[in-house]
């Protein structure tokens, strides 16, 4: 019998309290890496078709990485960078005037972050109170959710729905948690939906923001993988700028997974405190780190072959899904594919999107991510290891094999 140690009952009740470490229930990506390792025990003949990995698959472009190398070596570069410096928060203003047009103060308007991990993480610790509300879209990044539980507030929940176009219903919200909210975040083109805003969806939500007196987080970080239109920043439409912020990665448009860089941009209140917030956080990203960021901000044609990549593999996957009864579309953008779950297998049924995910590992080594937030859904990633094109052919070729002979019901 294990005794728990003196200061179990130390733990505060936002990580569980007393009982911290002694639920069951496993988080799906947990199991999802619980099923691969099973699958490749049981059938170490069958390569896994790993569709489930949600970061790109390449390293930064050799510019970057080169500029990393020599910043490294310069002493200046050494302490702390506490805020950022300036020479990233210019190069993050150009970067918002020549690829969307907007123009911001790069002092007072925007700040950098370690990701928009820790940005919207830290958002909430600025704005909530005990009994707050912070109203957010699922499914979704929980971050900014989580740590509004933490500072004793709660959440609402907005389901986007493919009958409702995959935006949130905003005029559903209950007047009792809309006057108790302070903040409406949204992520937008949105993972995992692929779904991207429109002009129109923005106004609306400024429109609803002023209304409410409810401050505005939009997360950006697949924005530069949007394909069709040019890409849209929230900042683009009048009025945004007074009710919210926009956060943009480094990771997803310029293959920089793992350098964790980002920047807050918007109205320079609400990035001050951020920046307040954030200074009594951390002491800032490694300053040869800012000056590789500020190199690829300043080539955003960078992302444009990224962009190009990712379509390609969407418009491959789309069609292979397809062949086997799925009802695929192309998204608007990120390099997720967001299709609704089979209900079935021959004489066995699926209960929700995960006994689906679950089927398909144990089956056939096929990794998808299970969502059922807002029905029972799959998402694909299309950042698979693959050298060429060749071996994409091949991928999908293997993948319609292996779920076709599953004959799936929708």
């Amino acid at each position: 019998m294990t005794t728990d140690p003196w200061f179990q009952e130390l733990f505060a009740d936002r990580i569980g309290g007393a009982n911290y470490g002694k639920g069951t229930e496993i988080y799906k990506f947990e199991k999802i890496k619980r099923a691969k390792r099973a699958v490749h025990a049981a059938h170490p003949e069958r390569t896994l078709l790993d569709f489930g990995i949600g970061e790109n698959d390449e390293m930064a472009d050799p510019m970057v990485r080169d500029v990393a190398k020599r910043e490294i070596d310069k002493l200046e570069n050494r302490g702390y960078a506490d805020n950022g410096i300036a020479a990233f928060k210019e190069s993050a203003a150009n970067f918002m005037k020549k690829v969307f047009g907007v123009t911001l103060d790069p002092e007072t308007e925007i700040n950098h972050a370690i990701g928009s991990k820790p940005a919207l993480a830290m958002i909430p610790a600025a704005f909530i109170n005990p009994g707050d509300y912070t109203l957010m879209t699922v499914p979704g990044y929980p971050v900014a959710g989580t740590h509004t539980k933490y500072y004793g507030g709660k959440v609402h929940d907005l389901p986007l729905r493919e009958a409702n176009g995959f935006f949130p219903d905003i005029d559903s919200i209950p007047d009792d948690i809309r006057k108790k909210a302070k903040l409406l975040v949204i992520n937008y083109p949105n993972s995992p939906t692929g779904k991207v805003a429109t002009r129109d969806f923005y106004k609306r939500v400024i429109e609803f923001a002023h209304k409410n007196k409810i401050v505005v987080v939009q997360d950006a970080a697949h924005i530069l993988l949007s394909y069709g239109e040019p890409p849209l920043s929230f900042l683009q439409v009048d009025g945004a700028r007074e009710v919210g912020v926009e956060i943009h990665s480094m990771s997803k448009g310029f293959n920089m997974i793992g350098w964790r860089m980002a920047f807050v941009a918007g109205h320079p209140k609400i990035v001050q405190a951020f920046a307040d917030v954030k200074d009594n956080s951390d002491s800032g990203q490694f300053m040869a780190i800012q000056q590789a960021a500020k190199a690829a901000l300043d080539h955003p044609e960078i992302g444009d072959q990224i962009r190009a990549k990712y379509h390609r593999r969407l418009t491959k996957l789309v069609d292979a899904l397809n062949q086997v009864g799925f009802e695929a579309k192309m998204p608007g953008g990120t390099y997720f594919l967001y299709v609704k779950a089979p209900t079935g297998c021959g004489e066995r049924n699926f209960a929700n999107g995960e006994e689906a995910s679950q089927f398909f590992i144990h089956e056939q080594s096929v990794i998808c991510v299970p969502w059922d937030n807002a029905g029972p859904y799959l998402r694909f990633s299309v950042t698979y290891l693959a050298k060429d094109e060749r071996e994409e052919d091949a991928l999908m070729i293997e993948t319609v094999n292996r779920l076709g002979r599953l004959k799936l019901r929708f």
